[in-house]
């Protein structure tokens, strides 16, 4: 074999560290001072960028029909991207566009590795990755790589991302949260070479099938991926053939150069130079739901986070002073965050140009060795990182929106985004029926469709909104039931009181119900944010949305009641009253928080879940009475929320069968709750002095305290600032049990 597949002779190791020496150098990609092809013949250059772009979008639609996974077809968890032959994204199709630079980092791995010497990488090689430690988000991410040849020579990659159902972890399910190292993860595929002549090789379907609990999803993905690299690998072809090599491989370079130059223009129009800071927690309630004695901890993630921007355009991020990483999923590692970077500034900073590896190359991150967000450690669980991206970014995207108040962007900011958590997972096995054997898996991905936070103009939308994927959808309740028939549902309706609240509230959302059915051997569990709020969630003084909780019942009369058509539980409207309780006989559950280790559920059970809602924005007693009234009418708020937050008085009118304001009462009351915060509100050095008093006197809670000191030994520079702001005295330290 031809070991050097690089041009000019070069390995793809020599060019990949040429690129990153020049880049470092001059600060541009492959030092472009200039787009000479965008300047000699724009129109050119446009249309070439946008064929690729359309066969990106086209094999992404055309593989949506091969895959088989329901999470793959109904909501589109599929992307897919171009590489250079060093592996930078070029241009990338619509989809789930977390993922487009974690490819990156794996073909990079598999470049630095010498793939090019031993496995080889031939024209028609397959290549698969689901490792965390080498460029993916978690386990259950699967990617598809093929190089790209051209006379011989490598002149780039195709690269497919599916999110599959299960990966063969500790548990069935896809974030799995009782896991807590590497070996409770699941299947792990590193980067490995799993075809030849575009064709996938027996051994490895044959050991995928026995890997998984779902292998017809995971075979049929697999195909899907295949099929839509297939077709890029055509494009790239034919572009070559029409434009010429040497149009190429300067075209692919500017393409990036300019996507790093709109970022830096983007940021200096949207946002003011300074420095932008915002912090965000986790919770990990495991004292008592772990099986392992190391994982029983109760344990919470400060995931602090400062962006400064700089005059010229360029953005620094840094989480120095994050916590340290723990016996549980949720560690991160660096394919992760950037994965929930990428996503984030695809959204709200460059959604309307060229998105590639430019917006990479624009912005300089720090994430501390160490810390939960780059442990250092292999060996750890990282089947959930989603546990700490998704509440860690809030922060990044409520510093940005601060930067976009500023400029006068009212439009674009967002008081924050929903914690899209796991409603329910597991799964188990027929035990009657046409399938009876056969195991089904419980993970909806109705968790694409969380209400998202209000801006500083308009209310959040509702149940349409999941941080991580830009075309988020709920889903069709008929097709999650056909994957997950064990688990029929109930109902699903809207919930009160999820929006966050203020002058615009966030978006709402669903609850639901579920009962087993039919089934033996089924595992329950879910994982979210519970006894602390996500994230900096509202803005302005709007509020954060509601946290979440766990409501399920064993043993209960469900038979009876359905042989005797009696009404049934469809809800939890108002956990004070709740329906499960009035309505059933059995074991009835209720925990405030959320992330609980599997269960065991039997035929009749019930479970209840809800999806989140989206903070608020602005003051909640500045919100049009009109609007509360249509949230009344949409069973957005129950009354006595309206009364309580927003101040409004309102009854219900059977005849009209709407919710009428008395404007009187509603006037009378909004000035008793000013009054009330007259009286109730403190100064901030009585707050202050409030507060100190806790950490002098140790008397913080133990997953604060443990927070808390794992930060203030992994950080200097934030132990320094933490100690400064406190006025603590020297040698302070935390004592933890």
């Amino acid at each position: 074999m031809e070991k050097s597949l690089g041009w000019n002779g070069k390995s793809l190791k020599k060019i990949l560290e040429e690129s990153e020496q020049l880049f470092e150098e001059s600060g541009q990609y492959y030092a472009l001072a200039k787009l000479s092809l965008k300047e000699e013949d724009p129109f050119r250059f446009e249309r070439n960028y946008a064929s690729l772009r359309g066969a990106l979008v086209s094999a992404r639609e055309t593989a949506l029909h091969v895959a088989a996974s329901p999470i793959v077809k109904e909501i589109g968890e599929l992307c897919f991207a171009l590489y250079t032959p060093e592996g930078d994204s070029i241009v990338v199709s619509t989809g789930i566009l977390v993922h487009v630079h974690t490819m990156s980092e794996a073909i990079k791995f598999m470049i630095r590795e010498d793939y090019e010497e031993d496995p080889g990488i031939n024209n028609g090689d397959i290549f698969l990755n689901n490792d965390p430690a080498c460029g993916n988000v978690h386990t259950t991410d699967v990617q598809t790589l093929i190089p790209i040849f051209w006379e011989g020579k490598l002149v780039g990659w195709a690269g497919g991302v599916t999110h599959q159902i299960d990966t063969g972890g500790i548990t069935p399910g896809h974030d799995l949260v009782p896991a807590m190292q590497r070996f409770d993860d699941g299947v792990y595929y590193t980067c490995r070479k799993i075809g030849s002549n575009d064709r996938i090789w027996k051994d490895h379907l044959i050991s995928a099938r026995r890997s998984v609990r779902t292998p017809m999803y995971w075979e049929l993905d697999e195909k899907c991926r295949l099929a839509g690299n297939l077709m890029i690998r055509d494009a790239v072809l034919e572009f070559i053939e029409r434009e010429g090599l040497d149009y190429y491989k300067q075209f692919i370079r500017e393409a990036i150069e300019e996507g790093r130059l709109v970022f830096q223009e983007r940021v200096k129009e949207r946002l003011i130079p300074g420095k932008y800071r915002a912090a965000a927690f986790m919770d990990m309630p495991q004292k008592e739901e772990a099986w392992q004695p190391r994982a029983r901890m109760d344990k919470i993630s400060n995931q602090p986070l400062e962006i400064i921007i700089k005059k010229d355009g360029k953005m620094s991020l840094s989480f120095d002073g994050a916590s340290g990483p723990g016996p549980n999923c949720m560690n991160a590692d660096k394919g992760a965050m950037e994965g929930g970077q990428w996503v984030l500034l695809t959204q709200i900073l460059i959604y309307a140009d060229k998105v590639n590896d430019g917006a990479y190359f624009a912005v300089e991150k720090e994430y501390p060795l160490g810390s939960w967000c780059n442990p250092g450690d292999i060996y750890l669980s990282y089947q959930a990182p989603w546990g700490n991206l998704i509440p860690a970014y809030t922060g990044m995207m409520k510093c940005i929106s601060y930067g976009l108040f500023s400029r006068g962007y009212r439009e674009e900011v967002v008081s924050g985004y929903p914690f899209t958590g796991d409603a329910i997972q597991g799964g188990g096995i027929y035990s009657d029926g046409p399938l009876m054997g056969q195991r089904w898996s419980l993970s909806t991905f109705e968790i694409s469709g969380q209400g998202f936070g209000a801006s500083a103009i308009r209310d959040g939308l509702n149940w349409g909104y999941a941080m991580w994927n830009p075309e988020s959808d709920l889903g069709d309740v008929e097709t999650w039931e056909l994957f997950q028939g064990g688990v029929p549902y109930l109902s699903r309706r809207v919930k009160p009181n999820l929006s966050g609240h203020g002058k615009y509230r966030g978006g709402a959302n669903y609850e639901g119900v579920g009962m087993v059915a039919n089934s033996r051997d089924v595992d329950f569990f879910g994982a979210r944010e519970g006894l602390v709020f996500h994230g900096a969630g509202g803005m302005h003084g709007g509020y954060p949305n509601a946290t979440g909780y766990r409501l399920y019942a064993k043993n209960t009369n469900m038979e009876e009641i359905i042989k005797n058509r009696s009404t049934y539980p469809l809800g939890d409207p108002d956990p004070t009253n709740g329906e499960f309780e009035q309505l059933l006989k059995g074991d009835i559950t209720r925990k405030p928080y959320c992330s609980i280790y599997p269960i065991t559920l039997d035929n009749y059970d019930l479970f209840y879940y809800f999806l989140s809602g989206g903070p608020g924005y602005g003051d909640p007693l500045e919100r049009e009475i009109g609007h509360i009234k249509q949230d009344l009418d949409d069973g957005f708020y129950t009354k006595n929320i309206v009364k309580n937050v927003y101040g409004v008085i309102a009854k219900y009118s059977e005849i009209k069968k709407e919710w009428e304001i008395d404007k009187i009462a509603t006037k009378e009351r909004k000035e008793d709750l000013k009054k009330e915060r007259r009286e109730k509100s403190m100064t901030f050095e009585e707050y202050w002095e409030k507060e100190k008093k806790k950490i002098i006197e140790n008397k913080l809670s133990e997953p604060v305290k443990l927070m808390f000191t794992e930060s203030l030994n992994l950080s200097n520079n934030w132990a320094k600032e933490f100690k400064k702001f406190w006025k603590l005295p020297e040698g302070f330290k935390m004592e933890v049990k």
